[in-house]
C-alpha cells in the first residue's frame, strides 16, 4: 500500500501530465493534501488566468475516494516544531509552508511526493520517489 502526501509542485507536475507524477499518483492507495498546500494552490489559481478551470480540476481531484484534505492540528504543530529544530541545528532552513507539509507527512506516516530537494534533510521523512 502506498500512502503519499503531495506538494504544490508535484500537483502542478501531475496537471502537466509529468510521467513520474502521474505514475506515483496512479500507484497510490491514499493521497493526502494538507490545508497549507490547498491554500498555496488556491492562491496560485487566483493569480492566474484560469482560476475557474483550475478550481474545477482541483475539486475533481479532491473528490476522488483516495484523496483526503488533512487539517493542521496541535499534533501537526508538534511535528512542525521538531522539524524546525532539526533543520535549524543542521543550518538548513526551509520555507515555513514546507515545514507544515513535512510535519503533516510525518504525523500521518505518509511519503512526500515533491520535486524539492530540501526535504531530503529531514530525518524519518520518506520521499515518494525513493519509496
Amino acid at each position: 500500500m502506498k500512502r503519499i502526501i503531495v506538494d504544490t509542485n508535484f500537483y502542478a507536475a501531475f496537471k502537466r501530465n509529468d510521467t513520474a507524477a502521474v505514475n506515483i499518483l496512479r500507484r497510490a492507495d491514499f493521497v493526502g493534501v494538507n490545508a497549507v498546500i490547498l491554500g498555496e494552490l488556491l492562491a496560485g489559481f487566483r493569480c492566474g488566468s484560469r482560476e475557474e478551470q483550475n478550481r474545477q480540476e482541483l475539486d475533481q481531484f479532491l473528490d476522488s475516494p483516495r484523496v483526503d484534505v488533512l487539517l493542521i492540528d496541535d499534533e501537526t504543530a508538534e511535528f512542525y516544531a521538531l522539524v524546525f529544530q532539526e533543520l535549524k541545528q543542521k543550518g538548513r532552513p526551509i520555507p515555513s509552508n514546507d515545514l507544515w507539509l513535512a510535519a503533516s507527512a510525518l504525523q500521518h506516516g505518509l511519503a512526500l511526493a515533491t520535486y524539492d530537494d530540501h526535504f531530503s534533510h529531514i530525518s524519518g521523512l520518506l520521499l515518494a520517489h525513493r519509496v
